[in-house]
């Protein structure tokens, strides 16, 4: 029985072994010209991807060869995040792509993986225990186990913050996959998320604040200037630790913020700030002034104390003996200071928060504050210049700062 006539520019559909296939000429993303095609169980199937095919060619670079999801990922970790983004960002990346997103979607074709199925998975895992699905629980000592492994589940579901999160590594990833043409759409921007709920931040009045240095100033604290630092100028964890003498010109008053410490998969880095909307240089008020010349002696002090037992750096905060101090540790010492001083416990993240009131107690002008807390409009800060605190803290928190033997 003779087929039906072919449609003008049907030519590349012809019979394919139980059904048919077609080819359309495509520009590969290297720029070389090759056949592409497709195939289905009827010639209507096949003409429809035949002629949607002809659309990708004629819209740019058609992928001749496309990766399962986890190969890609695998790619654009070691190839794109590794080299070019801070070690952190790819430690970050790694762990939501080996935990999350490989075990779900590894399997599936890139072009073939859309909004349901993220959507379906990501569902998926907001409402798993994680513990039981990566086999946390059978990983720990047999008297430890407290969830699948003895037969009941400890509901360890990630939060939405987590969930989140490993979305917008999904996206990031599959953004650069449409930026290489494997893919015409990222089916990850369309997925919905229940609502993150931010966690409403703490922080100190200026006389708790004023007490906690005071205390730490009593004690002669080696970290009271980094204390200083975080809830005066602001600094974060990372930054305070991460400074050395280099960045400190305290006779003209100045900081420079430009590198941190973070561990990183039980590395201690010593790197620039995560952006450069980070670095600054910044005036430092005079009790900021006190407690780093305070902190000089320290380590001369320190210093003389070990002996050979010292290394040298030119690290502002070290350890008795001239060592970098642990992120972890400076947390731990914040919280024993807080308990030492008879305060609630806040973290160092939430003590910046306190920075702003400080330095109106402090008397600081309203342009040098602005520059300190990197407001961009000078409204902002005159904000927080409205509410001071009572002229006995104003005053307090001066003395600290006048003299290194007030």
């Amino acid at each position: 029985m003779p087929g039906r006539a072919r449609a003008n520019g049907e030519g590349s559909i012809f019979p394919y072994r139980n059904g048919f296939a077609a080819y359309v000429w495509v520009t590969k993303p290297d720029g070389k010209r090759t056949r592409k095609y497709v195939y289905g169980k009827t010639r209507e199937l096949v003409h429809d991807k035949w002629i949607k095919l002809h659309q990708q060619a004629k819209a740019g670079p058609v992928a001749t060869s496309v990766p399962t999801v986890a190969g890609f990922l695998t790619y654009w970790l070691s190839e794109i995040i590794e080299p070019n983004r801070a070690p952190l960002t790819y430690a970050t990346y790694e762990t939501f792509v080996r935990r999350y997103i490989a075990p779900g979607l590894g399997t599936k074709r890139l072009d073939r993986l859309h909004s349901r199925d993220v959507q379906t998975w990501i569902n998926q895992v907001a409402r798993t225990c994680q513990c039981c699905a990566q086999g946390k629980d059978a990983a720990r000592a047999k008297d430890k186990r407290r969830c699948c492994s003895v037969g009941r589940c400890c509901g360890a579901t990630p939060s939405t913050r987590t969930v989140s999160d490993i979305r917008a590594t999904l996206r990031a990833a599959l953004s650069h996959a449409q930026a290489e043409d494997l893919i015409t759409k990222n089916p990850a921007s369309a997925v919905t998320l229940a609502t993150v709920r931010r966690r409403r931040g703490k922080s100190w009045t200026s006389d708790e604040a004023r007490k906690f240095l005071e205390s730490a100033r009593r004690d002669a604290d080696p970290l009271y200037a980094a204390y200083a630092l975080v809830l005066v100028v602001g600094l974060r964890k990372g930054e305070s630790l991460g400074l050395t003498w280099d960045d400190v010109d305290l006779d003209a008053g100045e900081l420079t913020v430009g590198r941190q410490l973070q561990r990183v998969r039980g590395q201690l880095l010593h790197r620039d700030t995560k952006t450069q909307a980070s670095d600054a240089v910044l005036p430092l008020p005079d009790i900021c002034v006190a407690a780093l010349r305070l902190r000089k002696a320290q380590r001369v002090e320190a210093r003389s104390l070990a002996g050979k037992l010292w290394h040298e750096s030119d690290m502002v905060f070290t350890t008795r003996y001239g060592t970098p101090i642990e992120p972890r540790n400076f947390q731990r010492s914040w919280q024993t200071r807080c308990t030492n001083a008879g305060l609630r416990p806040i973290t160092v993240h939430d003590a910046r928060r306190t920075c702003a009131s400080l330095l109106a107690d402090l008397d600081v002008h309203p342009r040098v504050a602005m520059q300190v807390l990197r407001h961009a409009r000078f409204a902002v800060t005159m904000e927080i210049y409205t509410q001071v605190s009572s002229k006995a803290t104003r005053e307090a928190l001066k003395r600290l700062g006048d003299s290194l033997d007030s």
